[in-house]
């Protein structure tokens, strides 16, 4: 697999670089797209389509190949490989039936492929990713290889899209599959937030609904371990100082914490929504603000994936939460560069709304405030017959 990464702000100028890309020893078949909502996702994918390149999208809330982030641009990993060797799939929601849609998805793939792993982007703030991931796992198995990302639009948090060849919805899944036995997929979600006092039990929740922590509204003992005063439905930016600096940290019995932040407060009971499901029971730590620590956990987890499980890639796809560079600014760069160094191969990601993948040493979870850094790398050199269509 040959891979190659280009941004840009227009068309126009992902025309240009397109055409740059190619060359007679690199033709595309295969482009992950990473694009602000403003740009004109019909036009790019019209552009990829007549290249004959299938097409694997998703909206951001910011772009980065290598460690320039950027905002309101487009960010395209383009891969050179056989068409055999990989499946684009695209269903939408209906009736927010997402696990029957995520095994019907899973089954056509068992059917392509002996050993499939799976990218996929999920778009519509409502979707529930855990039911997707079950879905996923009640047909392949627990041991499922699969990540991927919330879309984000621009951080208005309105509508989300997800897109392929000819097709977009802001209700759907794109799945990218890979044939595990042409192309390995390795990958890692890690977060590195660190936890401040001791667990705590939730006391009342329905979802991802949290009522009370030990007994108290769950907005009033979060804010009181952030320190923060005087809070109120004018207080601004509460929201996002909660989520990117203050989440709960969802404790599990294996593998490490998962991220809860709030997200939306009721304030008649003074209760919130966090990004994914909290069981009552649970027990949850509280966060404290980032530092450099964050970022160096991110960097050393991938470091480890290299020695431990793939010592070599062709490419390196990364799914950031919108809430670290919120909360790292331009220090963001700093984590990407971090990441880029490690195997020194083509990269392209997105800050996304939530992110998809095992934790370390755990299950399969939808994950906030976390980095995915998934590497590909295939097998066997491609033949010379790509299987183009």
């Amino acid at each position: 697999m040959k891979a190659k990464s280009i941004k840009g702000k227009s068309t126009g100028a992902i025309a240009n670089a397109l055409e740059k890309s190619i060359a007679e020893d690199f033709t595309p078949t295969l482009a992950i797209v990473f694009s602000s909502k403003a740009q004109n996702i019909g036009a790019i994918g019209t552009l990829l389509d007549s290249k004959n390149i299938e097409v694997f999208g998703i909206t951001t809330n910011g772009e980065f190949i290598d460690e320039q982030t950027e905002k309101g641009s487009v960010a395209i990993l383009l891969l050179d490989t056989n068409k055999d060797f990989f499946q684009i799939y695209f269903e939408e929601f209906t009736q927010k039936e997402y696990r029957k849609t995520a095994m019907a998805l899973a089954q056509k793939a068992k059917e392509k492929f002996k050993a499939p792993a799976f990218l996929m982007g999920i778009s519509n703030p409502e979707t529930d990713g855990e039911e997707i991931l079950r879905g996923f796992e009640t047909v392949i198995g627990k041991q499922v290889n699969a990540f991927g990302a919330g879309a984000g639009d621009d951080y208005a948090f309105t509508e989300t899209f997800v897109f392929t060849n000819g097709t977009i919805s802001n209700k759907g899944i794109v799945c990218l599959v890979f044939d595990e036995e042409k192309i390995t997929l390795k990958g890692i979600a890690t977060c590195g937030w660190k936890a401040v006092g001791t667990e705590k039990t939730v006391t009342k929740s329905e979802g991802n609904h949290v009522y009370a922590i030990e007994n108290e509204p769950a907005l009033d003992i979060t804010v009181k371990y952030g320190g923060l005063e005087n809070v109120t439905p004018n207080s601004k930016d509460l929201l996002m100082e909660l989520a990117a600096n203050f989440p709960l940290q969802l404790q599990r019995e294996k593998g490490d914490p998962i991220m809860r932040p709030p997200l939306v407060v009721d304030w008649s009971d003074r209760s919130f929504f966090t990004s994914g499901s909290v069981p009552q029971g649970a027990k949850v730590r509280f966060s404290v603000p980032p530092d450099w620590d964050v970022m160096n956990k991110v960097v050393t987890g991938v470091q480890n994936l290299k020695e431990t499980e793939m010592p070599e890639a062709d490419a390196l796809v990364v799914f950031s939460c919108a809430g670290r560079i919120l909360s790292f600014g331009p220090l963001m760069t700093q984590e990407l560069e971090g990441v880029k160094k490690v195997w020194n191969v083509p990269m392209a990601g997105m800050f996304s709304n939530a992110e998809l993948g095992r934790a370390t040493g755990g299950n399969l979870e939808m994950h906030n405030l976390t980095t995915c850094c998934v590497a590909l790398k295939e097998k066997a050199p491609s033949p010379s017959a790509k299987g183009r269509n």
